[in-house]
């Protein structure tokens, strides 16, 4: 799945994103609003984990959606 296919369905994929990242509270993913810039930040943010690894994440959850 692509970046515009995640922003168009953001709201379907929410629960999915919770399920991935636990720690992401429901305010971040309002926020994210799809954003995958934004996604990358509030995992690094919220998982200490550096910038390059959120990406890495981000990324496998996209190709397996």
């Amino acid at each position: 799945m692509n970046k515009d296919m995640i922003a168009g369905n953001w709201k379907q994929l929410v629960g999915k994103a919770k399920v991935q990242w636990g720690k992401l509270t429901d305010d971040d993913l309002a926020v994210i609003e799809g954003r995958q810039d934004q996604l990358v930040g509030r995992i690094q943010e919220r998982y200490g984990i550096a910038r390059e690894e959120a990406e890495r994440q981000v990324q496998e959850w996209r190709d397996r959606l």
